[in-house]
């Protein structure tokens, strides 16, 4: 009897970690993977500002689906088979070892992404696998119980077993929808800000250890997200922004990346905390210029910006202050409007949001639902998590369920 033939199409990080799942697990199956570039795990590479972001040390799965604006239900029971600790112990198990950051990030102790790359490449040639670079997919068929696989070389392969883990790429989209899924029309996730501000952007480089962030959208319920912020060349980025583009992507991208963005610079504090703090240096300090006495914990620039923003000059003195302009200030601090401009681009993360529908994919298998010894891992699916490692997690996850299941007959699934 022949061994069964599995295919796996693409050869990033899950396509990679879905391969050897299968063939680790299946020693006797012919597994081949088919990347279109001449490059695999491009990503993983320049991911994490080229160290790689493995995964986050978050290891109860309840918690750890919280950091997905869209998915999180699906996993909750894929993290109960496959979570961060496993992924810890089976780069250990490959001899790569991942250290924890303060913010819970985890990354190879070499700081490289090469060895990362490196570790996924050794264990698939380990594990027998046929690799196929540069060698675009142009469609897929199914018939007989099996897959035809056309290349743009004119060539074809066959196969029992199908993995879709082609990212956000087009193409794969394609193929999962000739073969009779329904996309979920991908737009980008995870991006900064443009403001359209000038004198904002000239604080560029100023960071903020903490504001809340709101996207003022008219009848929309406002997002808003909590985290550092960084004043950028275009406009804000940090880990509030990033959320908060994550969990508004879709929303934002319904309204051209055109809305207004609500700063609260101290949330800390309540609007009356921070008028208390401000009446106080006022009646402490009232022959000082306002511009160099603050009174609240703020970025000396920043605190000049954002008086200007209230109409104080630099000359202006707090004994003089109208109760009109300290209103006004304490409203620049707690919740100042700025225009939404457009998005820029978050470089460590390529994330979009989008892709297979959930509704169409069984998650303790990660088969198609529809289509018979098809199945899907990564960023292909309709999932997409907030920065931190969560999106190389779903990847990992989704690959390891998709590699262990995909020998299974279709009754098994």
């Amino acid at each position: 009897m022949l061994p069964l033939q599995i295919v796996v199409i693409g050869g990033g990080a899950a396509g990679f970690f879905g391969a050897i799942a299968c063939a680790e697990a299946n020693p006797q199956a012919h597994v081949t993977l088919i990347e279109a570039s001449r490059q695999p795990l491009a990503k993983v590479l320049i991911s994490g500002g080229g160290r790689c972001n493995v995964t986050h040390a978050c290891f109860e799965p309840q918690r750890l689906v919280q950091n997905y604006p869209r998915g999180g239900k699906a996993l909750l029971g894929a993290f109960t088979r496959f979570q961060p600790l496993d992924t810890i112990a089976w780069f250990a198990a490959h001899g790569v070892n991942l250290k924890t950051e303060a913010d819970g990030r985890m990354f190879p102790i070499t700081d490289r992404a090469e060895t990362i790359a490196e570790c996924l490449i050794k264990a698939a040639f380990a594990a027998k696998i046929e690799i196929c670079i540069g060698t675009p997919v142009t469609a897929v068929t199914r018939k007989n119980d099996e897959f035809e696989i056309l290349l743009k070389s004119g060539e074809s392969k066959k196969c029992d077993r199908l993995l879709l883990a082609t990212g956000s790429s087009l193409a794969g989209y394609k193929i999962a929808r000739e073969l009779g899924h329904q996309i979920e029309p991908p737009v980008p996730s995870l991006f900064t800000l443009n403001i359209a501000d000038s004198q904002l952007r000239e604080l560029a480089g100023i960071s903020v250890n903490s504001v809340n962030l709101r996207l003022s959208l008219p009848g929309k319920n406002q997002l808003q997200q909590t985290g550092p912020l960084l004043i950028t060349h275009w406009g804000v980025s940090g880990p509030a922004v990033l959320k908060l583009s994550a969990w508004g992507a879709r929303i934002l991208h319904e309204h051209r990346y055109q809305c207004q963005l609500l700063i609260n610079w101290l949330p800390e504090l309540s609007q009356e905390e921070v008028k208390q703090k401000l009446l106080s240096v006022k009646s402490e300090r009232g022959k000082k210029a306002i511009a160099l006495h603050r009174g609240v914990e703020l970025p000396h620039r920043l605190w000049q910006y954002i008086i200007n923003r209230a109409n104080i000059t630099t000359e202006d003195r707090w004994a003089a202050i109208s109760n009109k302009t300290l209103n006004q200030l304490v409203l620049e601090i707690s919740q100042g409007e700025y225009a939404i401009k457009g998005k820029g681009v978050f470089k460590e993360e390529f994330v979009t949001c989008g892709g297979v529908n959930l509704k169409e994919v069984n998650f303790k298998t990660m088969a198609s639902k529809l289509v018979p010894g098809l199945h899907f891992a990564g960023e292909i699916l309709d999932i997409d998590g907030v920065t931190g490692g969560f999106n190389f997690q779903s990847a990992w996850t989704t690959a390891y369920l998709a590699g262990q299941f995909m020998i299974k007959t279709t009754e098994d699934h």
